[in-house]
């Protein structure tokens, strides 16, 4: 039975319904709602890689949590263990077999997640909140990249205490995405850093941002031999750009902030997020935008796909674009999730 195949009801008041004309501007395009939400902004999502049996979705909030859920084949959410922080989590990441999950926080450490025992233990150490966190596997080492607001990139070894590698950045990371053998890291005062991977960790070179405002959001896309090409890159001017062989190529507007993009794992089309509480598909290739959700009732703070492109997640809670005068206590946040196999495929016309 394919996602979605059944209509199955979440949380209360039937507005968890998949296909139900019931409208609600917190769920207007009536996607599946995920059960127990964090409670206090959603910052990041990752599902289970394609090693591991069925799907499995993290997500780490502002209430110091990492919470789990299984998502069932009929569309189902179960909560399945949660773990916690001092701090708030800012990003999360899987090992590439599925058996751990690794967290980021502003309490200035990074932890591994064994989800087979549910203990977390502490894997590395910044002197600043880290922003950004995720696992390299290499034909000769496997470690852990952290990107903290210390200004350092810093690689571990789960089994030691002190990093394998340091490399100093200009400036704090904001955010950093890694499809071996690149990784690129955008920081503060519009830095762009492309690392390559291979042996091990090395500056390759460093680019000229063509967006005028702060980076948010960094995503690498592959070609059609499956090898990372380029990425893209949102900031809070609500612009887009992608760039192809390091080629700054296409520009496209989005409403406000673009606080997340996530490519699709099949078709290479993107999604992005913003604080505008809209979701957006886009094809690159075509410079054309696929589809708008409608309107939210506050801002899409983070996205992710499947590892088979059929799911699409995306997390409803306040960015704080606006200030803390427009931070409501009692509102409750969301993650949703969305069929995405048709909707993101490619035009056939290309540009």
């Amino acid at each position: 039975m394919s996602l979605f195949g059944t209509a199955s009801s979440f949380g209360t008041g039937g507005t968890g319904v998949f296909g139900t004309t019931t409208t609600d501007s917190h769920n207007p395009m009536k996607d599946v709602e995920v059960t127990s939400p964090p409670d206090d902004s959603i910052s990041c999502l990752a599902f289970s890689p394609p090693t591991m049996p069925g799907n499995f979705l993290i997500a780490g909030s502002w209430a110091n949590d990492v919470r789990c859920w299984e998502v069932q084949d009929n569309g189902q959410t179960v909560p399945k263990a949660q773990q916690m922080h001092t701090g708030p989590v800012l990003d999360v990441c899987w090992s590439d077999d599925g058996s751990k999950v690794f967290t980021a926080s502003c309490d200035k450490t990074a932890k591994m997640w064994d989800l087979n025992s549910n203990q977390a233990m502490q894997i590395a150490q910044h002197d600043g909140p880290i922003k950004a966190i995720h696992w390299i596997k290499a034909p000769n080492y496997s470690c852990v990249m952290t990107g903290s607001w210390d200004k350092t990139l810093k690689f571990w070894d789960t089994r030691s205490p002190t990093p394998m590698m340091s490399l100093q950045m200009p400036e704090r990371c904001y955010c950093a995405d890694v499809v071996y053998p690149m990784a690129v890291v955008a920081t503060a005062e519009r830095g762009l850093i492309v690392y390559q991977l291979e042996n091990q960790p090395s500056e390759f070179r460093r680019i000229d941002s063509p967006l005028k405002h702060q980076h948010r959001c960094v995503a690498i896309f592959k070609d059609k031999q499956n090898k990372p090409t380029g990425f893209a890159l949102g900031s809070i001017e609500g612009r887009v750009s992608a760039f192809i062989l390091f080629l700054f190529i296409s520009r496209d507007h989005v409403d406000l902030i673009v606080n997340a993009i996530a490519f699709h794992p099949v078709h290479g089309t993107l999604a992005t997020v913003g604080s505008d509480g809209r979701f957006s598909f886009w094809d690159k290739d075509a410079r054309t935008k696929l589809k708008t959700s409608e309107q939210l009732d506050q801002p899409i703070t983070a996205c992710c796909f499947n590892h088979n492109g059929n799911i699409f997640a995306y997390a409803s809670s306040y960015d704080w674009s606006k200030g803390h005068e427009y931070y409501n206590p009692q509102k409750k946040n969301y993650i949703f999730l969305r069929n995405a196999a048709e909707e993101l495929k490619p035009r056939n016309k290309k540009w």
